[in-house]
């Protein structure tokens, strides 16, 4: 039987942070989201409860108001006092998630366990500016969360053997496939993912096909859900330029951004959260 904490932590509570919460809390803990402020509270409150109406719409077995009953957002870190766990979930920049979870390491217990959802940061550099680093790991979950069948765990040089085994459990419980992997550049999943995200974008950029028939390449010939183009405007452009530029420092030219990404972010077209990337959103809401 898999079991989660009783009380999850969860710190930030933008798209994925969101997402991450309203999953714990749809397998049964309780879950508090931490924002920096009153107002980014709100948002994340209003931000939840229109992820959790939307879940129980499209499955009646989601119980919408026991679900949000089980969710409380904050802007007092000391609220996570008691939390078995506190998974971070703050915007991919390294000081923002050393700070976060810091201030989560100061206040939890010492038998409490850390995540970080970083999808490209060292989890090792992480974890070396905390005072239990064997008691952190990475919990890459990916977007939407709720939607997602995949979570990355990723373990540094340190983690605890125990971590492994109950991060396994966790993710098992949210009714999703955990993978380990050691930490290393993009880990896994980005690193396969940006590869391909960025060839394709160079082969858009160098007129060999256009952006729908680049992605209609790979979701029929090769069975991907959506192509890698759509998926980038899913990620936002701006992540993806941010995750390969870290990439391209790490390990090498293969991922150099093209300059189409760039311009693409330049001009504010982040993909779908702007409503328009590589495709035009503008007609869809979501």
């Amino acid at each position: 039987m898999t079991t989660l904490p009783s009380l999850v932590g969860v710190i930030g509570g933008g798209r994925m942070g969101a997402g991450i919460a309203q999953v714990f809390a749809q397998a049964g803990a309780s879950v508090i989201v931490v924002e920096r402020d009153a107002a980014a509270a709100d948002q994340a409150r209003a931000r939840l409860d229109d992820g959790v109406s939307k879940a129980a719409a499209r499955d009646s077995a989601v119980d919408a108001g026991a679900v949000l009953g089980r969710l409380v957002v904050s802007a007092d870190y000391e609220t996570l006092a008691t939390a078995g766990l506190v998974v971070e979930a703050v915007p991919e920049v390294f000081s923002l998630k050393v700070e976060a979870l810091g201030k989560a390491e100061q206040i939890i217990g010492e038998s409490s366990w850390l995540a970080t959802n970083t999808s490209s940061l060292s989890v090792t550099g992480l974890a070396d500016r905390l005072q239990r680093p064997a008691r952190l790991c990475g919990l890459h979950f990916f977007n939407p969360v709720p939607g997602s069948a995949l979570v990355e765990i990723v373990l540094t040089g340190s983690t605890e053997p125990e971590l492994r085994l109950q991060a396994t459990t966790w993710v098992e419980a949210l009714g999703k496939t955990p993978i380990v992997v050691k930490d290393a550049p993009g880990f896994a999943s980005s690193r396969l993912g940006v590869a391909i995200a960025l060839e394709a974008m160079r082969m858009l950029e160098e007129g060999v096909a256009s952006a729908e028939d680049i992605d209609t390449a790979m979701v029929l010939g090769y069975r991907h859900a959506t192509g890698p183009l759509r998926t980038s405007d899913l990620v936002g452009l701006d992540v993806r330029l941010g995750i390969a530029e870290y990439l391209h420092e790490a390990l090498g030219e293969r991922f150099a951004p093209p300059q189409i990404l760039r311009d693409k972010v330049a001009a504010g077209e982040l993909g779908r959260k702007t409503g328009r990337g590589f495709f035009d959103y503008s007609a869809d809401p979501r």
